[in-house]
């Protein structure tokens, strides 16, 4: 039993990986799935088709590969999209869709609410994060209030990845870093759930049992075993949230080391030697007792590429779309002929924690083609991220080491006018599967077979990206914070 199974729940789509001892990839398997946006703000994915139906598939097309036993496997770890909202009833069966991260917004109305009630302060002292949407909490009230019938059945609210867990274990258990997010429920003092800020909003008991992310949750049940042919008793981790696991994969464990995720959302963390206390930015516990992480997301990055290969590149085929539009936009000069693009189209996330903020393409003329339009979206995506390192500046957290990572990085020009115009140096790793790859190594860690050093010598950096912006740069970028400021009151006047 030396090889360790990591599997990875994205917004897209979720991967898996089977690793030896020494982190040699053995077999991988992947499966697309859709998010499900049933009104504008709203955010989606069905529980049992689209995760667990996806830890089914993945596993059986991995265990189908030849020379790949179940017996091998020493043990499993996931991870999945979160911080999501899912209720389920006494037997676990899921009461409706899982409400997804912060990209859906339902509950702004809540979070305002609760910020009143509460105050803002005592939030970010207590919990370590403002009330966002990215916050579960909000969003338990807001179903308790607009869905009594389906609350009262709720037996526990879990996320993403305890979902998975239980389908393998018949454990409901959450990490702690993925409690962190049920603000205002989870007291980062104490490590523990409370509802002391906020009592109305649902008991404690109803909660998953709080664990570290390496910890054995449980072993592989008989029916588990029995629909994704592992064997049954194997050992499952607690798991955590899919960026963590992708920090994991690229080696971020100091204090310093930041995570740049290029995926459906942009996803950065930075780990720190003390707790970072700014409203702008997020605060939990990382993986490992006695570590501490400062977060940040973007609310729409790869899924921005996807919107506009669906909208604006209908003539492309599917399969070489993304190609085209990278030589596309390569073909136009840096600053996009001087068209910008503000890349808030489901509000944005951090810093600005504006529900309400718009997408916009803001200086079109007749003279600009679609390749200028795409390198604007990606450049806007830079700058929403750039936006979000000058926080890490002010809060005196500049990032020493930036570890890049994610589908997107295969885009040139993406990933290079990140470090121009965030100023910063990226260092990107030999093996780019992300969170799945980290998983296997968080398993493997579990079980005695990696120390956390262990990882520079299964994932060695092999390349890196160096900052090469000038005045144009600096200047584009002050015009692009200028413009969300100044049409503000026009996003939100439109509802």
């Amino acid at each position: 039993m030396t090889c360790t199974l990591g599997i990875d729940i994205g917004t897209f789509e979720s991967k898996g990986v089977l690793v030896d001892q020494n982190g040699r990839i053995l077999a991988e398997a992947r499966h697309p799935h859709k998010m499900l946006v049933p009104r504008p703000g709203w955010a989606e994915h069905r529980a049992d088709e689209d995760w667990w139906g996806d830890v089914v598939r993945i596993t059986r097309a991995i265990l189908a590969t030849p020379g790949v036993s179940a017996r091998d496997i020493a043990c499993i770890a996931t991870s999945a999209i979160g911080p999501c909202m899912l209720p389920v009833d006494a037997e676990g069966d899921p009461l409706m869709n899982g409400v997804l991260y912060g990209v859906d917004t339902r509950a702004s109305a809540e979070i305002a609410e609760l910020t009143g009630r509460i105050g803002a302060d005592t939030i970010l002292d207590r919990c370590g994060n403002a009330l966002t949407s990215q916050s579960v909490g909000p969003k338990i009230l807001w179903l308790k209030r607009h869905h009594p019938e389906i609350f009262a059945k709720t037996a526990k609210i879990l996320t993403s990845t305890s979902h998975v867990v239980f389908r393998l274990t018949g454990a409901h258990v959450i990490d702690h870093y993925t409690a962190a997010n049920f603000s205002p429920l989870y007291d980062v003092a104490t490590q523990d759930w409370t509802t002391a800020l906020a009592d109305d909003i649902i008991g404690a008991d109803r909660l998953p049992r709080l664990m570290w992310s390496t910890q054995i949750a449980g072993q592989v049940t008989e029916v588990a075993a029995a629909e994704t042919g592992l064997v049954a008793g194997t050992p499952v981790t607690c798991g955590t949230i899919d960026a963590a696991a992708e920090a994991i994969s690229v080696g971020v464990r100091h204090a310093g080391d930041m995570m740049m995720m290029y995926g459906s959302t942009i996803f950065m963390i930075a780990l720190t030697a003390d707790r970072v206390r700014d409203a702008r930015l997020w605060y939990a516990p990382w993986l490992f007792p006695g570590v501490h992480a400062s977060m940040a997301g973007l609310a729409t990055s790869g899924t921005l590429t996807h919107w506009f290969r669906d909208q604006m590149a209908c003539d492309l085929a599917p399969e070489t779309a993304f190609a085209t539009l990278a030589e596309e936009a390569a073909a136009s000069p840096a600053c996009a002929n001087g068209l910008l693009m503000l890349p808030y189209f489901s509000g944005e996330r951090t810093p600005l924690h504006d529900p309400l903020a718009k997408g916009a393409f803001y200086g079109l003329n007749l003279t600009h083609r679609r390749g200028d339009m795409y390198r604007a979206l990606l450049e806007g995506i830079a700058m929403g991220s750039a936006h979000v390192i000058d926080c890490y500046r002010d809060v005196g957290q500049a990032p020493g080491r930036v570890m890049a990572v994610g589908g997107g990085t295969k885009n040139a020009v993406w990933l290079q006018s990140t470090s121009d115009f965030g100023g910063v140096a990226q260092i990107l790793c030999d093996k780019t599967l992300g969170a799945s790859y980290g998983n296997a190594f968080l398993a493997a860690m579990a079980v005695g077979l990696a120390d956390p050093a262990d990882i520079d010598r299964w994932n060695p950096a092999v390349r890196r990206v160096d900052p090469a912006g000038g005045p144009d740069h600096h200047r584009h970028y002050d015009l692009f914070r200028k413009l969300y400021t100044q049409t503000r009151d026009i996003a939100h006047a439109l509802g």
